[in-house]
């Protein structure tokens, strides 16, 4: 670390202390500020940086607040982080109420996250196939749930090629919470005939 980073982490951790224990960590060149394994703040280059949120919005405006930009790989990632400026630093009461703002927001980010479930939790959802149904668009379990397994199942062939009857029973099968192997063999057979249906080239199976 070098020491104008150390020297701008050592003084957040001192004028952010009332909000918790703040850690620090390497992230992308810079460095995360965490309480409670909570990421609120960033520090680059000697620079400390808020998360962005509804609450602080206003003051980012009015202030103008250059945004963070750090590099991976060497490709510019922009971050929803906002830039501290001297006069916040001169404000200490203001820059602990906007950093609890972000502090805030970053918890229930982190708690709604816990609470979505993942696509590949439903039954015959790969981590591939997870990755073919957000390529087509479908990102949560609610999405999948609404459009239906033969809906999915198109949005997936403008994608891909080639897809199986056997990949329709599958996500069928997760709908309805089962092992594509259970299900009612009408239900099978409906899902058959709807496949058998279609213009020739979906009816090459690949996958």
């Amino acid at each position: 670390m070098n020491d104008v980073s150390y020297k701008r982490i050592y003084q957040s951790q001192e004028y952010l202390s009332s909000l918790g224990d703040v850690r620090y960590r390497a992230l992308f060149g810079g460095y995360s500020l965490a309480i409670d394994n909570t990421v609120f703040a960033m520090v680059a280059k000697g620079e400390l940086y808020l998360r962005v949120c509804e609450e602080s919005a206003p003051y980012q405006v009015k202030h103008a607040a250059s945004l963070l930009t750090l590099f991976k790989r060497g490709r510019p990632i922009l971050l929803n982080y906002y830039r501290v400026d001297e006069s916040l630093w001169r404000d200490p009461q203001t820059l602990v109420h906007l950093s609890s703002f972000s502090l805030q927001a970053a918890r229930q980010e982190k708690v709604q996250r816990q609470h979505e479930k993942r696509l590949k939790d439903l039954p015959n959802i790969t981590c591939h196939l997870e990755v073919m149904l957000m390529e087509a668009g479908i990102g949560t379990q609610e999405e999948l749930r609404a459009l239906g397994a033969q809906q999915a199942w198109l949005r997936i062939r403008k994608k891909k090629k080639y897809l199986s009857v056997k990949l329709l029973y599958a996500l069928e099968g997760a709908i309805a919470g089962a092992h594509e192997a259970t299900l009612p063999v009408q239900r099978r057979q409906e899902l058959t005939d709807w496949h058998n249906s279609l213009p020739a080239v979906f009816g090459n199976p690949s996958d």
